[in-house]
């Protein structure tokens, strides 16, 4: 850890009004050149810790950067995680309200719904098996809170940066089809997706750490590193298989799973 927490603080409380006002704030990782990922993940702990004191539930995980071509981007080899809550959650079909997000973009993700708890450093694929209700299609909202590029120095945004600011999650958009676990492969569980009727992103299940499963491993066992457990009834979006996809207003996204499903959503 390189921040104070002072600044940690500061730096949450910066991000939860920047989420309240939907004003982007400027790049932490230029305010705190130093900063590390555990400080990052402290700034994200703090800004949840407000929402929560401000009524808010916490419903499940999320799990980013877990494709080659995103890690890659950032310089990172390694996912990122973040926090889903009550208010992030919409119904398939949904029109998101104008002004809701500040720069919405959408990723098709496979989503656990768990029923029995997961933690420990040593979490397996069976035991991630075993603990999974039912996994479905989905899209993952995301929004920035944080500039994606400094205005004046052109420097984009950090790792660093991302997690801070819950891992970019803003909503969720679960699918109605629900499968059990091991009935479908899902390595090759894809979707199409398209907005206002053109097919934008195309990915399978194997994009993600070559198995969605294995996105669920390694949230369990970050998470056993901060005393913190994924619990029963929670979501858990195991990780983008397409490119983020820009949802201006009157953006219509579907996303066609094929036999797993479908899932959409309208942005007016």
């Amino acid at each position: 850890m390189t921040l104070s927490e002072a600044e940690i603080e500061r730096a949450g409380e910066d991000l939860f009004r920047a989420d309240e006002k939907g004003r982007q704030i400027g790049l932490l990782t230029l305010r705190h050149p130093q900063m590390e990922m555990d400080d990052a993940y402290a700034v994200q702990a703090a800004l949840v810790r407000r929402k929560l004191q401000a009524g808010r539930k916490v419903i499940g995980w999320k799990i980013g950067l877990t494709s080659k071509a995103m890690q890659s981007a950032l310089n990172i080899d390694i996912p990122d995680s973040g926090v889903l809550l009550d208010d992030m959650a919409f119904e398939n079909g949904a029109t998101i309200p104008a002004g809701r997000f500040i720069q919405p973009r959408i990723e098709a993700e496979i989503a656990f719904v768990m029923k029995a708890p997961l933690a420990g450093a040593d979490v397996t694929r069976d035991d991630v098996i075993a603990a999974t209700g039912h996994v479905v299609p989905s899209l993952e909202i995301l929004d920035t809170r944080i500039l994606r590029a400094d205005p004046e120095t052109g420097v984009t945004r950090k790792i660093c940066d991302t997690i801070s600011d819950n891992a970019a999650n803003a909503g969720i958009v679960l699918g109605d089809a629900k499968h059990a676990v091991d009935a479908v492969d899902l390595r090759w569980t894809g979707a199409i997706v398209s907005r206002n009727g053109e097919v934008e992103e195309t990915g399978l299940g194997a994009g993600v750490l070559n198995d969605p499963v294995t996105g669920i491993v390694w949230l369990a066992r970050r998470m056993a590193d901060y005393g913190q457990a994924i619990e029963p009834g929670q979501v858990i979006l195991s990780g983008s298989f397409i490119r983020p996809v820009e949802c201006p207003p009157g953006a219509v996204i579907h996303a066609d799973f094929g036999s797993f499903g479908t899932v959409s959503c309208t942005f007016a």
